[in-house]
């Protein structure tokens, strides 16, 4: 009798473990008969989760310095749709190599139809934005571009009350107007720079400034909308659900090189897909694929205001990276700005 009351006790919790973690009591992929194993992999999970965390701010911050590396006399020497098309190339790639280790042994069952359609919406919208992403570094310096993304989390902060109706405190609000005087203070002191407009200080033009609005826009659209997709259909793999977005994201950005390849017919080699590429374009490429993985799980298992963290935390690494390798001359309006930024960060995720 003692021994059936231990097993009974042992299956309850093993149920209910199961129930935390989202699988079903008939599901034998996962045996756990020891209670005191989850508390090692709960450690083991937080400690990657922080270690995917920090490795997104690094890559974030890291980005716009190396589209300024890949550089040749004031442009970018590669089709910005081709570096995209790659990437999202290598992301498919690695989700469905993660895809078919999880599913080897269940099987697997293809998707309805009107659950892949929705994922079409946020590869637009993504396709858009990272194409924009790249042709407005010429337009601004790094720091003062990484500043001017910040403006994501007013208009993920917006969306988010539109669309997923969530309140929006009043402490938050004077932080996002804090962000927006942030916004001014960095492009004043980038419209009356002078001398030339390099990595080396801070600029910024009105084209510029128009693609970073238009920029932060989309950016805040497409990561409310790709969370409300990805958590709607939340028992639904991750790596499934990756392999859709990023298919859409093949065919769309492998029409946009198509397009834009065809407008330089007089050069021969128009159709090289690697056209201009340098070492620092691959290492964007491998970066900004590990980095689309990253985010996809922050945005279905955390939310994006830990997404648009990574991406403020990101504003440092920038700052040093540009201060070592391009000598970064920094203005008072730049410090004013940081300053702003920094009180908002902390207001709004307090």
């Amino acid at each position: 009798m003692k021994v059936d009351r231990q097993n009974r006790q042992l299956m309850l919790t093993n149920h209910k473990w199961r129930a935390e973690m989202g699988l079903s009591k008939y599901d034998t992929s996962v045996s756990i008969t020891v209670p005191e194993d989850k508390n090692g992999k709960d450690v083991f999970h937080v400690c990657l989760w922080r270690v995917m965390l920090l490795f997104g701010v690094f890559i974030y911050g890291s980005y716009t310095v190396l589209v300024h590396l890949c550089e040749v006399d004031g442009k970018i020497p590669f089709s910005s749709s081709s570096m995209v098309l790659v990437t999202e190339i290598m992301k498919i790639l690695i989700s469905t190599s993660f895809f078919m280790a999880e599913n080897w042994r269940k099987g697997f069952h293809y998707p309805t139809i009107w659950f892949c359609i929705p994922f079409a919406v946020p590869a637009i919208l993504y396709c858009i934005n990272n194409n924009i992403a790249v042709h407005m570094q010429l337009q601004m310096d790094p720091t003062t571009y990484q500043v001017l993304s910040n403006l994501k989390i007013a208009s993920t902060a917006l969306l988010y009350r539109i669309i997923i109706k969530r309140p929006i405190s009043s402490v938050q609000w004077v932080s996002l107007g804090l962000l927006t005087v942030a916004g001014v203070f960095d492009s004043y002191g980038g419209f009356h720079a002078k001398g030339g407009k390099t990595a080396g200080e801070i600029h910024i033009s009105m084209k510029g400034l128009l693609m970073i609005i238009l920029y932060c826009f989309i950016s805040g659209l497409s990561g409310v909308y790709t969370e409300y997709i990805l958590k709607q259909h939340y028992q639904s793999s991750l790596h499934l659900q990756n392999m859709l977005l990023y298919s859409f994201g093949i065919i769309l950005n492998f029409a946009m090189w198509i397009f834009q390849a065809s407008q330089h017919s007089e050069d021969k080699d128009h159709f090289n897909l690697f056209k201009g590429y340098s070492i620092y374009t691959w290492i964007i490429i491998v970066t900004q694929a590990v980095n689309g993985l990253i985010m996809s799980a922050v945005m279905k298992h955390a939310s994006n205001i830990t997404r648009l963290f990574i991406i403020s935390c990101a504003m440092l690494v920038t700052t040093v990276l540009s201060v070592l390798i391009f000598h970064l001359q920094l203005n008072i309006y730049f410090g004013c700005a940081f300053i702003s930024v920094i009180i908002a960060l902390a207001l709004y995720h307090t």
